[in-house]
């Protein structure tokens, strides 16, 4: 065979081998090809292919094996028992940016499924590989280190330090600065995740100075870095006060306010949800939120959205309510009420009606003026509808009944209550009349309407166990009113008055 015979084998054996890698790649873009693929045995076929002397098999290679992976744990667990991440993680620090980026692919691919594939991913060296690579002059190298170290430390705080251990953060910050935009969104999206576990792996990333360069981009036009940046902002803030605080000397608001009239819907939510963050921890930052048009602005946006786009809008008002009456207040003169009201009738998952019922609760539970607003948007019968409800979930009735018990012992709006002495079961029920036990005694006018309206014939009615709280409210509303007006709405004295009647004998 001449040499130049076998030059040609050469030449069709490495064509041979990069057709083959390359149609695995495209095969694997198809979900219904990739069983058929795995029952081929195509993971031990690319093994070997990964270390070839040809760069662009190997990185074709690599690509194949991310897709596969990319598709299910299962293929995501085989190629860990195929022992490829070794080899892979090995080949990082010398091959070219190509490479690199493939590479990174499948470490991701791997370590996004659970915890334990990205342990395993930790095992084989893979995040001192990826934090050497956010060191590289391609950006789209950088960008694919960063997406992969994301994918691990989202998992548990253990793999988040597993990331911080290796030095990625102050990497991580600097390519926030770089001028492409993807790397910047990447970056935000995992100091986000790094952030998100403990006080200590968010304050790891305040140390790097992470605050100051996400506040400078709130105001970047493009939604997709927007998004990530007020996500990392949450996950910083949601942790304790004084990390709050810090965000919140950022200067970001009230330019952060601004965003919530953003086109992008997750723009908003994530706003929203930072705000929530924010306030839940003390007053005085829920007071800062308040002052700057936070508050009324998150009310606007509860009626510009639906589903769960609201429900970080909706717990951020409970929580404001929550802290003092002065702050309670403020939703109610926000009109945060008729706007709680709609989402309550307009929703139909429970764990948001849920957490409406909740807020409904922190606003209500204040004074009487507070459970007079509830009160006067219908919203207690509203409660009590969900909560006797069979088909209301667990959490939505345990919810509603604890916001009506505790919205009903301030509430002393009679007009409000009396509703709710129909078909109300008895642990609510004896909250309901020991409000007018209350009101009826001192309100002449209230004591009349009581008699007209039919509440004191209900009242006459109601089934109470001698002894009993309720009995002794349905005593004190009775002392109320001279006795025989009791006697004549009583069961059963028409019937008395009839035997009477029977037995009286004309003079």
């Amino acid at each position: 065979m001449s040499q130049r015979q076998i030059i040609q084998v050469f030449e069709q054996y490495q064509k041979s081998r990069f057709q083959f890698v390359q149609t695995v790649a495209d095969l694997a873009l198809r979900p219904q090809n990739i069983e058929i693929l795995q029952n081929a045995g195509v993971m031990s076929l690319l093994r070997p292919l990964m270390l070839d002397v040809v760069p662009s098999i190997q990185q074709t290679a690599a690509l194949a094996l991310g897709r596969l992976a990319d598709h299910s744990d299962d293929l995501a667990e085989a190629v860990v028992k195929e022992d490829i991440l070794p080899q892979l993680v090995q080949s990082l620090g010398s091959q070219n940016r190509f490479y690199k980026k493939a590479a990174a692919f499948v470490l991701r691919s791997v370590a996004k499924h659970s915890p334990e594939l990205s342990q395993a991913v930790v095992v084989s060296g893979g995040v001192d590989a990826l934090v050497l690579c956010l060191e590289e002059f391609d950006p789209g190298v950088k960008e694919a280190a960063a997406w992969a170290l994301g994918y691990i430390a989202r998992h548990n705080a253990s793999l988040s330090q597993s990331v911080v251990d290796a030095g990625a953060v102050p990497l991580l910050v600097l390519c926030l600065l770089e001028p492409e935009m993807a790397l910047k969104r990447i970056a935000a999206s995992t100091l986000s995740d790094i952030s998100k576990h403990t006080p200590e792996l968010a304050q790891t990333v305040v140390d790097v100075g992470a605050i100051a360069h996400l506040a400078q981009m709130i105001l970047n036009p493009d939604a997709k870095l927007k998004r990530q940046v007020f996500s990392a902002l949450s996950q910083i803030s949601k942790h304790s006060v004084s990390l709050a605080e810090m965000v919140i000397e950022a200067d970001i608001f009230p330019a952060a306010v601004a965003c919530l009239k953003d086109q992008d819907d997750y723009v908003r939510k994530n706003v929203t949800t930072l705000m929530r963050e924010v306030v839940k921890h003390t007053p005085e930052l829920s007071q800062v939120i308040v002052n700057c048009g936070g508050m009324a602005a998150v009310i606007d946006y509860l009626g510009e959205c639906r589903g769960n786009l609201r429900l970080p809008g909706i717990m951020m008002l409970g929580y404001v309510a929550a802290h003092s009456e002065n702050l309670a207040m403020a939703v109610i003169l926000s009109k945060g009420v008729p706007q709680l009201a709609l989402c309550l009738s307009e929703e139909h998952e429970h764990h948001i009606k849920a957490a409406t019922a909740w807020t409904i609760g922190q606003i209500g539970h204040h004074t009487p003026e507070h459970a007079k607003a509830v009160a006067t948007s219908d919203l207690l019968i509203k409660l009590l509808e969900l909560y006797m409800d069979a088909s209301s979930s667990e959490d939505l009735q345990a919810k509603c009944k604890k916001a009506l018990k505790s919205i009903l012992q301030k509430c002393t709006y009679l007009p409000g209550l009396e509703p709710l002495l129909y078909d109300v079961p008895s642990n609510i029920l004896k909250y309901v009349v020991c409000q007018f036990s209350k009101v009826l005694p001192n309100d002449s006018k209230a004591r009349r309407l009581f008699v007209t309206s039919g509440g004191l014939k209900k009242v006459q009615e109601i089934d109470a166990e001698p002894g009993s709280s309720l009995q002794e409210h349905i005593n004190a509303i009775n002392s109320c009113f001279p006795e025989e007006i009791v006697r004549y709405y009583s069961p059963g004295y028409s019937e008395v008055l009839l035997q009477r009647l029977e037995n009286y004998q004309p003079a």
